[in-house]
């Protein structure tokens, strides 16, 4: 074992031994809960407290910690409250999140820790975010990520040190490399010899240490903060080895027996009990009185915790935790503005302006973004305006930026990430689904991120520059999915969910950005996000549509006006939530409607307002619910192709079946 950099007190060693020996204990005693049935599941860290202990303790309490599985030693070290701990270990309603999670799967800002998820390295970027916060505003905090090997395969694994190189972010990536990733051996998981060797490529600072020495760890920790902190970040590999199997039920037969005996040797308390022993620090039979002053500290909070009360269901409350917030309200002083005439992009230039002038903890990040303007000049100029500081070009990072966002908005930050085209949204998938949306659900604060992306056909960009991904996200409860379609809407609904306290995604439509101009005031006022509009009135029947297809639909209005039927158009403006007050009563109107979208029909947007029609207003209805849809086929590249497969090419033909039916 090596020896600490510097001498300790006694009561300091003793003090790090009761840090090492807590969560082993408590280790023990679930284990024995497991084989009577009484916990369900358990990630075993035995062999790995070194890393946890020895690095929170390293640590300022200001720093954030993200931890994985094995990490209980974190929780234990900062102080977490161990009956509210235990509680959320065992699924009881006092716990984290009231059981509406798993084991470790929560955080609590109050002691700066950033709970993981089941897709592992998923919240390294999320450090980045943290990072960034505290490099904005000058603190001296750091950002310290934990990370298994087999994770480190993972795309955000990349994507997260990648641009925690390139921004210099005061951040730390500790691996846990115990050999195996569940079952699979690391010489099955990656080609290089030591995961540490990746850094130099990243043009990282990187250390290989004995993860089962505490000391070792202290160390490497302690110099790993102060690079941090200079604007290295630092990559950890530290060897150890997992005494248990990836969690109990799957075993260890697959590891060979003489690994187990060599790594008992190491077994990080064993070796720290040594060298106590060998410093004359304590005695054997003053390590048993410890073990027993221990075990006493938490089985009053264990033993409550296990008769503690389950979670009982409550449709509403756990509807409102998974729901939106409150959405920032309309409001008008009275004050006059000039107007001018605008396009769409000038409107989302303009509401981005308006923001971030007002209010300085906007953050934008992006591919593009900042000296050229991003692809489509929605923040051309900003980097004049704003400095570089807040308008951050990213690497090709989807996911990764998208990661960032939630842990600038975990720390206070309003970040707005620009995806270059809608189409790569696909890339940062798994943030938005498991991540952002269900955070306030699981544990989190609220997360002001707005996702503006470009999207939508009839400009011949092909397959993969011209999807409308929007009906993707339209599942995910606490989350806002708008679609603005003219210069107005796309003026004050960018600008108030700029100040949502919910995640928004924002979708622009690439064709209408400079296609259409109206005059608007030149000031950015709050709108209800919510609210559809009825932005034509008829009594014949009605279109219901967003996006473009309110285009769509005023044209063919027009002709059919012209032969004395009047057709009412509702634009939803918004997927997320719909409003169904404004969408039944037109139709009580007119007892007629047809679904119009740019998206392919099998489970676009109009899928659910079919079955939400049927199921509110049948009884309204003169003859059945009519889709007219995009065809289901990749979009094609030629124009020529792209006229045949877009929904207006067939709007005539649908619309003449409802009327005459």
């Amino acid at each position: 074992m090596i020896a600490p950099a510097k001498k300790i007190n006694q009561k300091k060693a003793v003090q790090n031994y009761k840090d090492l020996l807590l969560p082993r204990m408590i280790e023990e005693r679930m284990l024995t809960l497991l084989r009577q049935n009484k916990i369900s599941k358990w990630f075993s860290g035995m062999g790995q407290e070194a890393i946890s202990v020895g690095s929170t303790l390293s640590l300022k309490k200001e720093d954030y910690i993200l931890p994985m599985h094995r990490n209980l030693g974190v929780f234990t070290t900062r102080g977490v409250p161990l009956y509210t701990l235990f509680t959320q270990l065992f699924g009881k309603r006092d716990g984290f999140t009231g059981g509406r999670d798993r084991s470790f799967h929560f955080g609590t800002t109050e002691h700066r820790i950033f709970g993981m998820i089941s897709h592992l390295a998923a919240t390294m970027p999320v450090a980045d975010g943290i990072a960034l916060a505290a490099k904005l505003r000058g603190k001296d905090q750091v950002a310290f990520s934990f990370c298994g090997d087999g994770a480190t395969s993972e795309g955000d694994f990349h994507e997260a040190l990648n641009l925690a190189a390139v921004w210099k972010l005061p951040a730390i990536f500790m691996i846990e490399n115990n050999g195996y990733g569940l079952s699979t051996p690391s010489s099955e998981q990656f080609a290089c010899e030591h995961i540490a060797d990746r850094a130099v490529g990243y043009g990282m600072e990187s250390m290989i240490i004995d993860g089962n020495d505490f000391f070792n760890v202290q160390e490497a920790v302690t110099k790993a903060r102060k690079l941090a902190l200079s604007g290295k970040p630092v990559l950890i590999e530290a060897k150890t080895f997992r005494m248990r199997g990836h969690e109990e039920a799957s075993g260890t037969f697959y590891v060979p027996d003489e690994l187990f005996e060599q790594w008992a040797e190491k077994d990080p308390i064993k070796r720290y009990e040594e060298w106590l022993l060998s410093e004359e620090i304590l005695t054997e039979k003053k390590m048993k009185s410890i073990r027993e002053e221990i075990q006493g500290s938490f089985t009053e909070d264990l033993d409550r915790a296990l008769n503690a009360d389950d979670p009982q269901f409550d449709e509403q409350e756990e509807l409102n935790r998974a729901g939106l917030k409150s959405q920032p309200q309309a409001s008008s002083n009275g004050q006059k503005h000039e107007s001018s005439e605008k396009r769409i992009i000038d409107s989302i230039h303009l509401a981005q302006k308006q923001a971030f002038t007002e209010d300085d903890s906007f953050v934008m990040m992006g591919q593009d973004i900042a000296e050229y303007g991003g692809v489509f000049k929605a923040s051309e100029g900003f980097v004049k305006l704003f400095g570089k500081d807040r308008i951050r070009n990213t690497p090709i990072i989807e996911s990764g930026a998208i990661g960032a966002a939630i842990g600038l908005a975990v720390e206070g930050f309003k970040p707005v990430v620009e995806m270059q085209f809608a189409d790569f949204i696909s890339c940062g998938y798994n943030q938005i689904v498991n991540n952002l949306s269900k955070g306030r659900y699981r544990w989190m604060p609220d997360l002001n991120v707005t996702i503006r992306a470009p999207h939508g056909g009839g400009v011949g960009a092909g397959p993969f520059h011209s999807q409308c991904p929007e009906n993707w996200f339209m599942q995910l409860p606490g989350v806002r999915v708008l679609v603005p379609s003219n210069v107005q809407d796309a003026q004050n609904m960018l600008y108030t969910a700029l100040y949502d306290n919910n995640p928004v995604l924002f979708f622009e439509h690439k064709k209408l950005y400079r296609s259409i101009k109206e005059v608007t005031p030149d000031h950015c006022t709050f709108t209800d996000l919510e609210k559809a509009s009825i932005v034509r009135e008829g009594k014949d029947a009605t279109i219901v549509t967003f996006g473009m297809g309110v285009h769509w639909a005023q044209e063919i209005a027009d002709e059919y006006e012209n032969n004395g039927v009047k057709i009412e158009i509702v634009d939803l403006r918004s997927l997320a939530p719909i409003d169904w007050e404004t969408v039944i009563g037109s139709i009580e109107k007119t007892g007629r409607v047809l679904l119009l979208q740019e998206n392919p029909e099998i489970l676009g947007p109009m899928s659910e307002l079919s079955a939400g029609i049927t199921e509110r207003g049948f009884e309204l209805l003169d003859a059945p619910v009519m889709r007219c849809s995009s065809l289901h086929m990749p979009i094609p590249f030629s124009k020529e192709l792209e006229k045949g497969y877009l929904a207006n090419h067939r709007l005539r033909e649908q619309l003449e079946k409802l009327l005459n039916f």
